[in-house]
């Protein structure tokens, strides 16, 4: 297509080239070679080659090189100064020990009863100050070089049997409640010399009530191994004798009582128990004229202990745990009086 355009505007150009008034007369021969020399006169334009401009260079980027972090300076530490070197303490020259003592027996607990608390071994914990060594001589001429020894009284060796005291002799006394039945109960029990040590006043917190019956609720309630708690129950009246004495088997057998929160306590206490609910009720004058002649007869029959006679005291001024026995109606400022309880 673009070649016959190019070959008639060459015939137009040779047509062109001759007056009008031959263009007329042109044969189709003339045209033509007109035609053909008008082609050979043409020179061909040569076409620019394009050549591709060459890209200009990116200019070179600058590198730019890392710094060296600089090396921090250490400054030397001063140099620590010799301590002193602790000299050992020379060690003292241990005392002769003591020869082991031989364990007391203990008396069998009362099982399951929340009057009894067991005894607490004591703690081995190390002394922060170095034992006192007495210094001297015994009254039988030995030296003394070892430790103190403290041992509870209740546990001392045995030191054999108070007899019963002597009634005779010109002295008599004429017993109200003590029956000859109750006297003869308390002389024959094996009473160990300086066992006893308290005497301690108690009430049931019932208005009835004897030892049969206590003795009943505390096996099979209480669980108590050996029964009734108390050595001794005074009635009032309604489930025994007002002021009848009532002899329990822990003083005939001679046990350990269960009426006190204390195993070290029930050891070395006897046990009184006034039946009755005092506090709300007095105990009855037959109840304290019976617990007066009982205490005395006991405080003889168990002997005095270094030169004093047994503590006569109410539960409540002794028991560990707070109690308000023998109730808030006894009457203590007697018992004071009396036999300083």
């Amino acid at each position: 297509m673009r070649r016959r355009l190019v070959l008639g505007l060459i015939l137009l150009a040779a047509i062109s080239a001759h007056p009008p008034s031959l263009r007329g007369q042109l044969s189709e021969e003339q045209k033509r070679k007109l035609f053909l020399k008008a082609r050979e006169d043409i020179q061909p334009v040569p076409k620019p080659s394009v050549t591709p401009r060459p890209k200009p260079k990116a200019a070179p980027t600058a590198t730019l090189t890392p710094r060296a972090t600089p090396t921090p300076r250490v400054t030397p530490k001063p140099a620590p100064e010799p301590k002193e070197t602790p000299r050992p303490t020379p060690r003292a020259t241990p005392e002769p020990r003591e020869r082991p003592q031989p364990k007391p027996t203990v008396s069998p607990r009362e099982s399951a009863t929340p009057d009894v608390i067991p005894l607490e071994s004591p703690s081995a914990t190390p002394l922060l100050t170095p034992p006192q060594i007495p210094r001297g001589k015994t009254p039988l001429g030995e030296r003394l070089e070892a430790p103190i020894l403290i041992e509870k009284s209740g546990l001392e060796e045995d030191q054999g049997l108070e007899p019963p005291p002597r009634r005779g002799g010109g002295w008599f006394k004429r017993w109200r409640y003590l029956t000859p039945g109750v006297r003869r109960a308390i002389d024959r029990a094996r009473v160990k010399k300086g066992r006893w040590k308290y005497i301690i006043i108690h009430n049931s917190g019932t208005r009835q009530g004897n030892a049969r019956i206590f003795n009943t609720y505390h096996l099979r309630v209480r669980k108590m191994q050996n029964g009734l708690a108390y050595h001794f129950v005074i009635g009032n009246g309604s489930s025994s004798g007002n002021g009848e004495i009532e002899v329990g088997p822990r003083w005939t057998k001679q046990l350990n009582g269960g009426h006190v929160a204390s195993d070290y306590l029930n050891n070395i206490a006897i046990g009184i128990c006034l039946v009755g609910d005092l506090n709300r009720d007095q105990p009855t004058k037959a109840q304290l004229g019976a617990l007066d002649e009982l205490i005395t007869y006991l405080r003889d029959r168990v002997g005095k202990i270094k030169g004093r006679r047994a503590v006569v005291t109410p539960h409540k001024r002794i028991n560990p745990r707070p109690t308000d026995c023998p109730g808030d109606r006894f009457p203590y400022g007697w018992l004071q009086r009396r036999f300083g309880g």
